[in-house]
């Protein structure tokens, strides 16, 4: 296991396998010295733990626990692309939608989740910019997705 996966483990996660595509795209594709992840949903076993809007059927404690879990998918999407995480250079860029309630706005701490655990996982290699938007609806009804662009070194 990479260093990575070992704190990783040692957060008392597990590095998912890839979740497979929900329609004609790649989990993670790269391009030179990066890669870049498609959404990643959080899926955990094949499934959603949680359906709904954010602020309305999951609570935003909830939201963050998935956000967490979508940058573990994102995670593994670029260990099948480079094969071992510690490659990564930098995390440069994390993404994350929130489907949220409408009177819902606190996106930027449900996203806290993925940057957190990307924080923990690789210390100031996991320091990154960030958007958190909030939308209507996520695919499956999915409370968050989470998608990352990382730099990779050779």
């Amino acid at each position: 296991m990479s260093a990575a996966e070992d704190k990783i483990a040692a957060l008392g996660h597990k590095l998912p396998q890839v979740v497979p595509p929900l329609a004609t795209y790649q989990p993670a594709v790269r391009s030179g010295a990066y890669v870049y992840t498609s959404g990643q949903l959080p899926m955990v076993d094949g499934a959603l733990p949680v359906t709904g809007k954010v602020g309305a059927e999951v609570s935003a404690e909830q939201a963050k626990e998935l956000a967490a879990t979508c940058a573990l998918n994102a995670l593994a999407a670029v260990k099948s692309v480079i094969g071992d995480l510690d490659k990564i250079q930098r995390v440069v860029k994390v993404v994350g939608f929130v489907a949220s309630a409408p009177d819902f706005t606190g996106q930027p701490g449900v996203l806290n989740g993925a940057s957190e655990l990307l924080g923990e996982i690789l210390g100031d290699k996991g320091v990154h910019a960030r958007s958190a938007v909030g939308v209507a609806v996520l695919p499956l009804d999915a409370p968050v997705e989470v998608e990352i662009q990382v730099e990779i070194a050779e």
